[in-house]
């Protein structure tokens, strides 16, 4: 089964959303701002994918946040963690996940694969 984690009014998410129908691919949703993602799986997706590639510097809630704090996730990996499950929004959008595959961000030749 494919999960696609997110926030629903993400515009981003949408475009997934819509990519994944189009495909015929089944999905469950996971909502950032209904669910609390566990950890041990943000540790996983960082392993498997860098710091960078799941933590939204881009974001108003990244830009938001005091210059220590920006400082101190970049030295200390749980630190970020720690502050991607206080606010989801940090976590790049979207994250699919099936079996063994990891797509971070929209990537329309990827979610072909998952077809």
């Amino acid at each position: 089964m494919t999960t696609i984690y997110g926030i629903k009014n993400c515009s981003t998410m949408k475009k997934a959303f819509d990519q994944l129908d189009s495909l015929g691919v089944a999905y469950t949703f996971f909502d950032y701002k209904k669910q609390t993602l566990d950890a041990d799986v943000l540790r996983d997706w960082v392993k498997r994918a860098g710091m960078e590639k799941v933590l939204n510097k881009k974001g108003t809630t990244w830009r938001k946040l005091d210059e220590n704090d920006k400082q101190q996730a970049d030295k200390d990996k749980d630190f970020a963690i720690d502050l991607m499950i206080n606010n989801p929004s940090m976590i790049k959008r979207p994250i699919v996940v099936k079996d063994d595959t990891l797509i971070i961000g929209f990537d329309e030749e990827a979610f072909h694969r998952l077809a």
